[in-house]
């Protein structure tokens, strides 16, 4: 069996297995291609691959060539043309979104799994591409608000006067809020959150955090973990409490997103231009429209003397750890496809597999996809 990696598309730099990744796959008595310069972007040279055991290839040969193709962001509408049929697709292809691209898969009867799919249980925490990914986007998010802010996160006390610490506002208490409270709290900042999941205020406690709790929020324990959409009361209750304590920070990090709908609009354009000039808004939900209502994709805006960061993938500007946790998420699912003898196996009674499989035979068979997209 034949292992391949292209090239990234566009700007990202993340790749998704590193030389040091190469050596489960030989194990099984499979072989992996990696197209000529896959990985410099994330520091991982031709020959590294090569002394790994890898073989280079051309984009023509990887595509041709691969039983499994592995890979971040989907393959291109031109490269999917090329393959065969019956190639497996591992990647992120974040279903909910690129609905276009289902009908595609299909169409070339393309067997596909969306990491992004994996369910959110115990047994497939080793393989939760999400996770791992949030965790360096909360991380990184925390830098980037430091960066910009014109003021020390942390107190100082010092002989020209004692420093205030910074005050942040943190809006979701996911993987990447978590990470987020963890990160301003060892720089010394002074953290409240919100969620309207009840079950994350402990987490966010134990980190240093304080919990802002608006009463009466629609929880679902069948949403895997997610935030679910809200009553019209709730959110106007919940609208104010935030505006509240939104006009009193310095740094707002921004990480609310519900699965395939519009990113909740939590920070309106009347609590930003109440907000202090130089604060700062960073918004991790840019991608899916933004808790913030001035926020701009992929771009750093100022509104009113706030600045407004609007950036969904932090992790690719992390390519060498990021790519580390990638390939091992891929690695751990992998387990389950390939046998010790390198034969796939395509158990479809295993609740991972199933869960995380988005299309066979030239159909969509996720039942979570079909569920929410009403297919």
């Amino acid at each position: 069996m034949i292992i391949g990696i292209l090239n990234n598309q566009g700007a990202e730099k993340r790749v998704a297995l590193l030389p040091e990744h190469i050596k489960f796959f030989l194990n099984l008595n499979c072989k992996v291609y990696i197209e000529k310069s896959a990985g410099e972007s994330a520091f991982a040279s031709d020959i590294m691959y090569q002394e790994a055991g890898a073989e280079i290839k051309s984009s023509k040969e990887v595509e041709k060539e691969s039983d499994i193709l592995l890979f971040i962001d989907p393959p291109s509408e031109n490269t999917l043309s090329k393959f065969n049929k019956g190639k497996i697709l591992i990647g992120t292809l974040n279903p909910l979104v690129n609905t276009e691209l289902i009908g595609k898969l299909n169409s070339n009867n393309i067997t596909s799994f969306s990491m992004d799919l994996v369910p959110r249980t115990s047994r497939a925490q080793s393989m939760d591409v999400l996770s791992s990914m949030a965790s360096v986007a909360g991380y990184r998010a925390i830098l980037d608000a430091a960066r910009f802010l014109p003021k020390f996160f942390p107190m100082f006390m010092t002989a020209a006067g004692t420093i205030k610490p910074a005050k942040l506002l943190i809006l979701g208490a996911g993987v990447a809020g978590l990470q987020a409270v963890a990160t301003a709290r060892k720089l010394g900042a002074i953290v409240e959150v919100f969620d309207v999941r009840s079950a994350v205020k402990e987490e966010v406690m134990s980190l240093g955090g304080k919990f802002i709790e608006v009463e009466g929020a629609t929880e679902d324990k069948a949403a895997g973990g997610y935030a679910v959409e809200q009553t019209d009361d709730f959110k106007e209750r919940q609208a104010q409490m935030i505006h509240e304590h939104a006009i009193k920070a310095d740094v707002i990090i921004c990480t609310a997103q519900i699965p395939g709908r519009k990113a909740p609009v939590l920070i309106k354009k009347e609590s930003v231009k109440e907000m202090k000039p130089g604060s700062v808004i960073i918004d991790l939900a840019a991608s899916s429209g933004g808790n913030c209502e001035e926020t701009k994709n992929g771009e750093i805006s100022d509104f009113n003397g706030v600045v407004i960061v609007g950036e969904s993938n932090y992790p690719s500007t992390m390519p060498a750890d990021s790519s580390k946790m990638y390939g091992t998420n891929l690695i751990n699912f992998m387990k389950l496809l390939i046998k010790e003898d390198g034969t796939l196996n395509l158990n479809f009674e295993d609740d991972i597999i199933k869960g995380t499989c988005l299309t066979y035979n030239g159909e969509l068979v996720n039942e979570r996809v079909k569920s929410i997209l009403k297919i």
